[in-house]
Order: C-alpha cells, then sequence, then structure tokens
C-alpha cells in the first residue's frame, strides 16, 4: 500500500492514529507503529516531564516512526518543541492553532508537520505555511471540532481539489470500508481515533471504553460552540448543559457550567456523570476493546477485501 503517505512517514500503512488527549500514550502509539500503521502520542494533556516520559518508552517499544500531537494552544509548548526535537520525533501533527508559528522551526531539524483543520480556508492557509500534509477533520469526529459542521464526505472532496500536498481524511472512520470511501473521495490516508479509544493499549479509563462499546447512533452530540465545538456522549454534564441553553445561559455562565479538567475526568478517570466523554459518531458500530495490532490488521484486511470486489464492479454490503 505505497502512496505519498506512506512515503512521507516511512510507513507500511497509510492508517494515523489520531493524538487524542487523555486516551493516547506511549503504549497506545508504540503499538500502532509497530503494527504498520502510524501511532501517535497526544501531548495536549501531558506536562512536559510526562511527555519526555512518554517519549523515552515510546522509542523504547519501537523502532518504527511514530508522531507528536502538538495543540497550538498548550501553554507549555515551546518545552514541548524541545522536547521534540531532543529525542528527534520524526513527525509532528500540529492543531487548534496557526501552523505557521512551529513549523519552519520544525522542518529547519528534519520534522515531518501535518495539520489538522476542518475547512478549506485553514487548509490552504495550512500549505502555505509550508506543512507536509493536511488533516481534514469532518464534523462527525470526536472532541473539539470546527464549528461548521461539515461533514468528512463533503470535506474531503472540496479540500481535495483546492490543495497540491497530500490529504488526510478524519472523522466518521473506523473500519476499512470507511477507509476505502475516504481514499475514493481523495484521501490519501486516514486519521482514526475513536476507534483506537476502544483498544487496550488506550490509556483511556475501562469505564469509559465501555461507555464507547455500548454507545448507539445518536448518543453523542456536538456542543459549546460558542466556547469551543465538541461532540461529546450523553451524560448527566451534557444534560445540564443543554439545561443551560434552553435557560438562555451566557457565554460565562457555560465556562463555569464546564469549569476545568472536565476531559480528564471523564476519559481518565472514568466519571461518567461529571466528565466530558468525548468520541466520535463512529462510536455506535464499535462493539469490542482490542489490541491495537489486531485493530490495525483488521482494519487493513477489510480495506483490501472491500477494495478488491469494487475492482471487480460489485457492491460491498
Amino acid at each position: 500500500m505505497k502512496n505519498r503517505i506512506t512515503d512521507l512517514f516511512n510507513i507500511e500503512y497509510p492508517l494515523i492514529q489520531a493524538g487524542m488527549i487523555w486516551c493516547s500514550g506511549w503504549e497506545l502509539a508504540s503499538a500502532v507503529s509497530n503494527a504498520g500503521g502510524l501511532g501517535m502520542i497526544g501531548s495536549g494533556s501531558m506536562y512536559p516531564h510526562i511527555l519526555e516520559e512518554h517519549l523515552q518508552k515510546c522509542k523504547a517499544e519501537t523502532d518504527k516512526p511514530f508522531a507528536v500531537n502538538l495543540p497550538m494552544i498548550y501553554p507549555d509548548i515551546d518545552k514541548h518543541i524541545e522536547l521534540i526535537l531532543k529525542y528527534e520525533v520524526p513527525i509532528v501533527f500540529t492543531s487548534a492553532g496557526n501552523p505557521k508559528t512551529w513549523t519552519s522551526k520544525l522542518k529547519e531539524n528534519g520534522i515531518k508537520v501535518v495539520h489538522v483543520v476542518a475547512s478549506t480556508k485553514f487548509a490552504l492557509k495550512a500549505q502555505d505555511a509550508g506543512v507536509d500534509a493536511i488533516v481534514a477533520e469532518g464534523f462527525e469526529a470526536g472532541g473539539h471540532n470546527g464549528a461548521d459542521e461539515t461533514t468528512t464526505f463533503t470535506l474531503i472532496p472540496t479540500i481535495r481539489e483546492k490543495i497540491d500536498i497530500p490529504l488526510i481524511a478524519a472523522g466518521g472512520i473506523g473500519t476499512g470500508k470507511g477507509m476505502l470511501a475516504a481514499m475514493v473521495l481523495g484521501a490519501e490516508g486516514v486519521q482514526i481515533g475513536s476507534r483506537f479509544v476502544a483498544s487496550n493499549e488506550s490509556s483511556a479509563h475501562q469505564l469509559f471504553k465501555d461507555e464507547v462499546v455500548n454507545a448507539k447512533d445518536g448518543d453523542t452530540k456536538l456542543t459549546l460552540k460558542e466556547l469551543t465545538p465538541v461532540r461529546l456522549i450523553k451524560n448527566d454534564f451534557y444534560n445540564k448543559v443543554e439545561a443551560a441553553y434552553k435557560n438562555d445561559a451566557s457565554i460565562e455562565e457555560l465556562k463555569e457550567l464546564l469549569g476545568r479538567g472536565r476531559a480528564k475526568k471523564g476519559m481518565f478517570e472514568g466519571d461518567l456523570e461529571n466528565g466530558e466523554l468525548e468520541i466520535g459518531q463512529v462510536s455506535s458500530i464499535i462493539h469490542e476493546i482490542k489490541p491495537a495490532a489486531e485493530i490495525v490488521g483488521e482494519i487493513i484486511k477489510e480495506y483490501k477485501a472491500a477494495l478488491g470486489l469494487m475492482n471487480k464492479g460489485k457492491f460491498i454490503f
């Protein structure tokens, strides 16, 4: 499965595990990389000394390329950059900010840079900033999301016709058939988050993993658009947010309701009532917690089988 993405990252399959806060540490990243994909450490929830520990352990567990996700709004981003350079991380995925800020610095040090966007406007800005590839993330994705609510199937072909650099699809993809659909629409790789939350190696709390497996269609909702759009499983906290909207809550009141540490409380500590349970719509077709390598293998096997049927002119059900 060679294409521009596999060549860019020096990986076997164009399958990237998303860098999810509280869910994707060194264990998951190394397991996915060892299985032929690109594993990623989600550094947005880590203090610098925690990130350093994860980098050390990831490098000890895999000799394959792995990446670090770097949210641009992180307060100690300069310290994270120092650690990325120190440990010679080969690939960085930036998000939630201006890619111009760090792209040149990273590329000067031989690091491949990918930026996550949710619109054509920001895809073009990222390309102009000199990134090596773009992740286009649709409205279906879990966690923090684009405010425009553009779906992946609309976003991918729209961005594809506007940019020249490699394009990675994200949002609503958790199977080999979903991967093939994204590639047909113009993506050259896929970034998958929710499916890897429900893996043995994910650092998510077991109660949260179980909640993901039990989720049904319609159980997630994008909310808090006035602050930062986030897709959540509906729980007691979500119900309080909805009640606040019905009472015409101000932005300040919404901020007070949100407070601090909601994502950690829900996903990492397993508080299913009071925490943010960030997951994508694709959770409705996730039915089992499995080893990450098995998930990678199943996705690639299904992708190849579906591609084979499509090439024979057969419909896939």
